[in-house]
């Protein structure tokens, strides 16, 4: 499998950013790591090799970026404005300083599948539903899709934005964004188990939403046996990558 490094100075997080580029060719996925995870995540803890087969046969090329959870989910240190302030930077870093050295690294504009699970699965689907014409689809793994959850029941506009259970609900039913969500591919995927009870609740909440604005997606809802953890995740990789690629379209 090939393998490269892509570093650069974000002025968005005025920091150094990292992307791990897994493959040689294919439909580019943007991977988000779990909480506080950098770019070596998904390879740390065995979800590329879930992926070689797909990476390997060049069907994927999977680019894993930094995430930047210390100064806005995790931080114990600036108050609730500024992380909430830093959570919307970062969809600026990526929106901006990401996707085009991803068009860099693949010879033109192309459109990214966004995945995650947990806490990047937040990241994954915030990123697809604001900006739904950069790209293709989401699959989103055992999220919590709460932008307040770690804000202790702080809110403002920063965190509205950056989360589509919130904005999603408020959309106006004609809005021109649902044609282009319906033409791409959206899965959702939550477990019933072990620390699934953060995201459990709001997966029901966006099968509503979905149903009610016309947007075509597959929630998927598993057992009780399935817990937050790695092996479920690669599991349902194994299960939905054949979707995510192929010309199956999903309905309500």
């Amino acid at each position: 499998m090939e393998t490269k490094t892509i570093t650069f100075y974000s002025p968005c997080l005025e920091r150094d950013m990292t992307i791990r580029v897994y493959g040689h060719y294919g439909k580019p996925i943007l991977a988000f790591p779990c909480q506080d995870g950098n770019a070596w995540n998904l390879e740390d803890f065995g979800m590329i090799n879930t992926m070689a087969p797909w990476i390997e046969s060049g069907q994927i090329k999977v680019y894993v970026v930094d995430s930047d959870d210390q100064a806005s989910y995790s931080s114990k240190y600036w108050d609730k404005h500024h992380r909430a302030w830093k959570l919307d930077q970062y969809f600026w870093c990526v929106i901006n300083e990401v996707l085009p050295r991803i068009y860099d690294d693949c010879g033109g504009f192309i459109r990214p599948i966004t995945f995650g699970c947990s806490l990047g699965a937040d990241h994954a689907t915030n990123m697809f539903f604001r900006r739904p014409d950069l790209f293709d689809g989401v699959l989103a793994l055992s999220g919590c899709w709460d932008a307040t959850y770690t804000f202790d029941g702080y809110s403002d506009d920063y965190l509205y934005e950056n989360c589509p259970l919130f904005f999603l609900k408020n959309m106006p039913n004609n809005h021109y964004f649902i044609p282009q969500y319906n033409e791409k591919k959206i899965i959702l995927c939550c477990g019933q188990g072990a620390y699934e009870h953060y995201g459990i609740n709001n997966i029901k909440t966006f099968k509503e939403i979905f149903k009610e604005k016309g947007i075509q997606a597959w929630v998927d809802i598993w057992g009780f046996d399935v817990n937050h953890d790695w092996p479920w995740w690669f599991k349902q990789v194994n299960y939905f990558m054949p979707h995510l690629l192929g010309d199956y379209k999903f309905s309500n």
